[in-house]
């Protein structure tokens, strides 16, 4: 659980440090805008902006109702922050499997790209995709 939140909690003990050393020089307009940046960089880099994740079953047996594709990702992913972002709202229709929760999900991308875990990984209509475009992603919804 707190491995998740490592980079996150790292950005914000950065900014701190950082908004902390501009007040003692005296700038805290510069304090405010660098504690701003390093908190809306940690807050990317949270699992918060991802839609709830689902365990891996879970998210295969709604998958096969539904018809929904499934993402496997980790917290602090550049790749799986690109997807996420670029879906925008369209991202909720989905199902979002969190590999560092999940060691069935953590597997499945192992299964899937021949040993490692490479995210975002996307299954759609039983198929793995290794960090596909985000526009083909969206495609894909039904």
């Amino acid at each position: 659980m707190l491995r998740r939140w490592m980079l996150p909690i790292l950005f914000l003990a950065v900014g701190l440090a950082a908004a902390a050393r501009q007040v003692t020089k005296g700038l805290p307009g510069a304090a405010v805008t660098l504690l701003l940046i390093f908190l809306l960089a940690a807050a990317l880099l949270s699992p918060l902006v991802f839609p709830r994740s689902v365990s891996a079953a879970e998210a295969q047996r709604r998958s096969e109702t539904d018809g929904r594709p499934i993402v496997y990702w980790r917290p602090g992913c550049r790749y799986c922050l690109r997807l996420r972002t670029r879906l925008g709202l369209h991202a909720h229709r989905m199902h979002w499997v969190d590999i560092w929760r999940d060691p069935d999900g953590a597997a499945a991308v192992r299964a899937a790209t021949g040993g490692d875990e490479t995210v975002p990984t996307v299954v759609v209509a039983g198929e793995p995709h290794v960090n596909p475009d985000p526009r083909w992603v969206r495609a894909q919804l039904p």
